[in-house]
């Protein structure tokens, strides 16, 4: 097999972050990019946390997985220099989508995607990877992760957390003396409100065995659907795609090899990846309630964008807000979040609402539970709901000529 990385004196550790999903529940927010790059907090982007994760937890290898839209992303990743990732020896590894060998080319979910990396982990001499999503907010150091998994023999684990909000739209799992003895990939009457946190440590071997023998269980039955004359949903000539979201099909098959275990994540854990909950988890900020990003050990750091600094006006009144440097503020915020070059003028009001950056609230204008995209237009006049609940978030984007409401954006991962 080829070796495409130079080769390392003891087997590395590889933090491989899924960051090529579409990001169709946070839309229209992620029609021009990729989800990962969604601004966040004003001055940072959703892929951050992750990022300062790992940083933190001295995390040497960090390969990032991209597929759509990954212009804006790889703008503000910037080889890994925020991060301290750029070493000579180790480091940050962008994994484009590729055209070439049939595990590669564009991923058809999550569980293909991983399925491409295999080679690659094997090739590095990977024997441990660890696979993270991009869109959620905690602080965890992995260390202690992956000693617990090395030290169990573990094929895979999960981290998991409680939750007290309806688990069913997670993986839910069943826990014995630590052994996972169940994952419910999104299950309609879930059992118990122990959910995966889209942290899963795998062992690199048993990974390409899983997979391996997913894949070849799946051209089996295409096969035997063949003989009847039923035609296939996936490409033959293509390793993977039949994977799906790991959920699906590589957790629950782990399971059943009886070596996967738990390691529980104690305090706050919020998944952004649908606008409800974005939104949600910046009313949790302003109300001191949400993810601490700037935790004098653990803080979030940022790829940061040069800017003057936030300017409050004589005629301003501002109430439990973040503003981010770079705006400016003349009227009135309550309860909101106030994004690098945002101009709130005079006579303007803005409640319960985030602004990501780059837009004008016009005299005259009030905003309730609106978020506003990097350079949306802001009308004039009453924009928002004001008992703001599930599919009740307003969204504002440039060029737009009404409002979109989440609830015309709701499949995608």
């Amino acid at each position: 097999m080829a070796r495409p990385f130079p080769a390392h004196p003891s087997p590395p550790v590889v933090a491989l972050v899924l960051a090529g999903g579409r990001g169709g529940r946070l839309m229209p927010l992620t029609e021009a990019r990729a989800k990962p790059a969604v601004p966040f907090a004003g001055s940072y982007r959703i892929i951050d946390v992750v990022l300062s994760n790992l940083m933190h937890s001295k995390m040497e290898n960090v390969w990032i997985a991209e597929q759509y839209r990954p212009f804006t992303l790889n703008r503000h990743l910037a080889g890994g220099r925020p991060w301290d990732f750029d070493s000579t020896r180790h480091g940050f590894q962008i994994l484009p989508p590729a055209e070439g060998r049939s595990e590669e080319g564009f991923a058809a979910g999550n569980g293909h995607s991983l399925h491409q990396q295999v080679p690659l982990l094997q090739s590095f001499g990977a024997e441990t990877v660890v696979v993270l999503s991009a869109d959620h907010l905690y602080h965890l150091d992995l260390r202690p992760v992956i000693a617990q998994h090395l030290e169990r023999g573990s094929e895979l684990t999960v981290v998991t957390t409680e939750i007290s909000e309806d688990p069913s739209r997670y993986g839910v799992v069943q826990v014995h003396d630590g052994a996972v003895t169940r994952y419910d990939y999104k299950p309609e009457s879930p059992e118990g409100q122990l959910v995966a946190t889209e942290i899963f440590v795998y062992q690199v071997s048993a990974l390409a065995a899983v997979t391996d023998d997913l894949v070849q269980r799946e051209k089996a039955a295409e096969e035997r659907a063949a003989a009847r004359g039923e035609d296939s949903e996936h490409d033959p000539r293509v390793d993977g795609d039949s994977l799906g979201d790991y959920g699906e099909s590589i957790i629950p098959a782990f399971v059943a090899r009886g070596k996967a275990h738990e390691y529980r994540l104690d305090g706050y854990w919020r998944d952004i990846g649908t606008i409800d909950a974005f939104y949600q988890a910046h009313m949790e900020l302003v109300r001191g309630e949400g993810l601490e990003l700037n935790r004098p050990e653990w803080p979030v750091v940022t790829n940061p964008r040069e800017v003057k600094p936030a300017w409050i006006g004589p005629s301003a009144s501002v109430v439990r807000s973040l503003v981010s440097p770079g705006a400016s503020v003349e009227g009135s915020v309550e309860d909101s979040v106030i994004g690098p070059g945002v101009a709130v003028e005079r006579g303007a009001q803005v409640r319960r609402s985030v602004l990501l950056g780059d837009c004008t609230v016009p005299a005259g204008a009030r905003l309730e539970a609106v978020i506003a995209d990097v350079g949306a237009d802001i009308p004039e006049g009453s924009t928002g709901e004001s008992k703001p609940g599930p599919g009740n978030i307003t969204v504002l984007v440039p060029g737009q000529r009404r409002p979109a409401s989440p609830a015309d954006e709701t499949t995608g991962p």
